[in-house]
């Protein structure tokens, strides 16, 4: 007896164990593909992107900000025209336009991205294992395939080729699905997050600009400082020199 039989009887019968495993999985993920059909349909009749309108609604909250009208800001906010992610971040962004509470609409701009990175995970996962799972459910019933065709059972071989061709061409599907809405929906959220980077970076001119007005209302009392030791020094008598330490002393002309 050889001793690799066992080994080769123990791979044979874990890869035939797998094999409704495999067939579930891969039905439950042709039937969420089908569903994710039906979101992407209904996701593609909420984008309407004006970009026209989102750029003036945007010059609105810049004047609006420039004046300290936060109640406009916030009208502004949830009235903005333009998808529906980006709608629905504004709207809730829109009880934030205080310059105190900037830091909220930026955690919340993060929380939008992930929260689109992981509408994207569903559609990756399906386009990366739908076709892993149809090719196991293509090999594992070739290996009963080949002991029909050995024994002469030309029924047995024919109902495993039938599965096996089957699994493949379900994976395939399922995964063609996973990929097209996978890339359709990446080039969607790209433009769904240039249009939060660019409504943050309205929200924050605002900021940027009370930063550097607090910035440089900080250096004028150092330079008042400096311009008066300056004064005092032109003003000190010809007759008066500092030492090292500091203090003034007498010059000795006599010599």
């Amino acid at each position: 007896m050889n001793l690799a039989d066992p080994l080769f009887e123990l791979m044979y019968t874990f890869s035939s164990a797998l094999f409704y495993p495999v067939i579930i999985v891969l039905l439950l993920l042709v039937f969420l593909s089908l569903i994710l059909i039906g979101e992407f349909i209904s996701e593609y009749s909420k984008r309407n992107r004006d970009t026209k309108k989102f750029e003036a609604d945007c010059k609105k909250i810049r004047r609006f900000l420039k004046n300290s009208n936060f109640a406009e800001v916030e009208k502004t906010l949830q009235e903005i025209g333009q998808t529906h992610m980006v709608i629905s971040f504004s709207k809730e962004a829109s009880g934030y336009p205080n310059k105190d509470h900037f830091p909220a609409i930026e955690k919340l701009a993060t929380d939008y991205e992930l929260r689109m990175s992981r509408q994207l995970e569903k559609t990756k996962i399906i386009a990366t294992v739908s076709p892993m799972l149809g090719l196991m459910g293509t090999l594992i019933p070739l290996g009963p395939a080949l002991i029909g065709l050995s024994q002469g059972d030309i029924n047995q071989l024919a109902n495993n080729l039938m599965i096996a061709f089957g699994t493949t061409v379900v994976g395939l599907f399922s995964g063609s699905i996973g990929y097209i809405l996978t890339q359709v929906r990446k080039r969607w959220y790209q433009e769904d997050i240039s249009d939060i980077d660019y409504l943050l970076e309205v929200l924050g001119e605002d900021i940027q600009k009370s930063s550097r007005e607090d910035f440089k209302n900080e250096q004028i009392p150092f330079l008042s400082a400096k311009e008066d030791v300056d004064e005092k020094k032109q003003k000190l008598p010809e007759d008066r020199a500092f030492r090292g330490s500091g203090r003034p002393e007498s010059l000795d002309r006599s010599c």
